[in-house]
């Protein structure tokens, strides 16, 4: 029901189109700008709704971080209104569709922002958003642009090159790292031409009057209502002139390093082997694991791979994390790494409520600034005590249960604590399972932030906090990884950075003193 574009689609081969949709033969059709897509299916099995080109994109790559993108905006959906979306916006939830591919999710969500007053030049630059932390070449402004919106959305991530319309101007963009291939002509009676690969397309080097190719985080836009090409800089000018980010960003985001320094938490007075016996530790663990990370800071390899049994197949006490060793993306292209990648790649993260997607305002971007989600004891304190002057206020509440009575009442406890805190304006809520023991057995840190988690997208309060993990379990990259998938934004991994600091006081770890092992 678009006024300005139609969109033909089916399982097809280029040549079958013209025959099943005999329109396209009429001479009395005319448009200014098309946008053709074929290629076989990668994330879902072929089907007639998703193919594409969808209303408003064709896809060539995977958003490798679909399934978290796909839960925001369900996290999000209670807190968004809008003028321009006249009567009950509930009807037009869930913004993604179950069941859709990575690309449909990505154009539903494109489209919705449009739909609510965005252009769509604007809209990609939210969504895949270029590399500006380290650019030094980047203006400010723009780098002020990005760096608010990324408090509204996070990216959406993976190898990408993303042809965009909507009717009036037509462009592409590349993810950022620039891991999938575009190019472009300019012929000399003004046909621009576009495809994800050279010799795709028949013209004489004397018909082509200018070439370039898609950069990464960058964006070529033809505008047919102008009349012309529009540089990636021009655009990324006028969307940082829409409105003050700068101030915004100066104003509302508070680096966590330039508040005052408190006193770490007590120490537990429970003995450190029992608190790690509490916990499920081995002595592999501490010689395997922990011993290899504080040698050199770098996470220890034993195999190629997982070659261990499933925890499910087990007839032995497992950590919770290991029942999701199997959980991993099938995705055709290499994992970043944030420090050899550092150019294109960020460890930052933000604490804090979200506002409504399609209010920008000063309010949108007041919350604390991590430089990574692992954090230790000082950072830990200050969290812990923000009380809201200029900053989020913060709330610890404890994951424990009665041994005596049933886990599931502790974690029910927990979850209303949650609800509570939200309610009342807390934005920053710190799980801990600190002080267990046998009157205080602890949750499970991945069972517990998971279960807050979804209880709050249940009860329409997610985007209104940011969880903090203070963690006795964690203690492996991999736990790091699933509490952040499952909707921690920081973890503070304190019986493991006890446990290394222990190790080197005790000398297995020659040369290191405890500062630099727990670093």
């Amino acid at each position: 029901l678009s006024a300005r574009t139609i969109v033909y689609k089916g399982m097809l081969t280029p040549t079958q189109l013209p025959g099943y949709f005999t329109d396209l033969r009429d001479d009395r059709m005319r448009t200014a700008l098309a946008v053709v897509h074929s290629r076989y299916s990668t994330n879902t099995f072929p089907s007639w709704p998703l193919a594409q080109p969808y209303r408003c994109i064709a896809h060539n790559g995977e958003i490798n971080t679909i399934v978290g993108n796909r839960n925001w905006m369900r996290a999000r959906e209670p807190m968004l209104r809008s003028t321009l979306l006249g009567g009950d916006i509930d009807r037009l939830f869930p913004i993604c569709t179950p069941g859709g591919s990575d690309s449909s999710s990505f154009d539903e969500v494109l489209e919705f922002l449009t739909l609510g007053g965005r252009s769509v030049q604007h809209a990609i630059a939210m969504m895949i958003p270029g590399a500006w932390e380290n650019d030094s070449s980047m203006p400010d402004e723009i780098k002020a642009f990005y760096q608010f919106h990324g408090c509204l959305m996070e990216p959406w991530d993976g190898p990408a090159s993303v042809t965009f319309s909507d009717g009036i101007v037509v462009g592409a963009v590349l993810d950022r790292n620039g891991l999938r291939p575009g190019r472009w002509w300019r012929m000399k009676n003004d046909r621009i031409v576009l495809a994800s690969e050279s010799g795709v397309f028949d013209a004489p080097t004397s018909e082509v009057l200018e070439k370039g190719r898609l950069e990464p985080g960058r964006m070529f836009l033809v505008d047919t209502a102008r009349h012309r090409i529009v540089s990636d800089a021009e655009i990324k000018s006028e969307l940082a002139s829409t409105a003050p980010y700068r101030d915004w960003v100066d104003g509302g985001l508070v680096d966590l390093e330039e508040i005052p320094e408190t006193a770490p938490a007590r120490g537990d007075p429970a003995p450190l082997l029992q608190r790690q016996l509490l916990f499920g530790y081995h002595a592999e663990d501490l010689r395997d694991i922990l011993v290899p990370m504080a040698s050199s800071g770098s996470e220890p390899l034993g195999s190629m791979g997982v070659d261990t049994p499933l925890a499910v197949l087990s007839d032995r006490p497992k950590l919770l994390y290991d029942y999701f060793i199997q959980l991993f993306a099938q995705v055709t292209n290499p994992p970043l790494d944030a420090i050899r990648e550092e150019v294109v790649t960020t460890l930052g993260v933000t604490l804090g409520a979200e506002q409504n997607l399609f209010e920008a305002s000063a309010l949108s971007c007041r919350r604390i600034v991590l430089d990574k989600p692992v954090i230790g004891p000082g950072k830990m304190a200050k969290v812990a005590e923000l009380y809201g002057a200029r900053t989020p206020r913060s709330a610890v509440l404890r994951a424990g249960f009665d041994p005596r009575g049933s886990l599931t009442e502790g974690v029910e406890r927990l979850r209303e604590s949650a609800r509570t805190a939200a309610a009342a304006g807390i934005e920053i809520l710190v799980i801990s399972d600190r002080g267990s023991g046998p009157e205080q057995a602890p949750i499970p840190s991945l069972l517990a932030v998971s279960a807050v988690h979804h209880d709050l997208v249940r009860h329409g309060l997610r985007t209104k906090v940011s969880l903090v993990v203070d963690s006795g379990d964690a203690r492996e990259v991999h736990h790091i990884a699933l509490l952040i998938g499952y909707g921690a934004a920081a973890v503070h991994p304190y019986l493991a950075l006890e446990s290394v600091q222990a190790l080197s006081e005790q000398d297995e770890l020659p040369g290191i003193d405890p500062k630099t092992a727990s670093d």
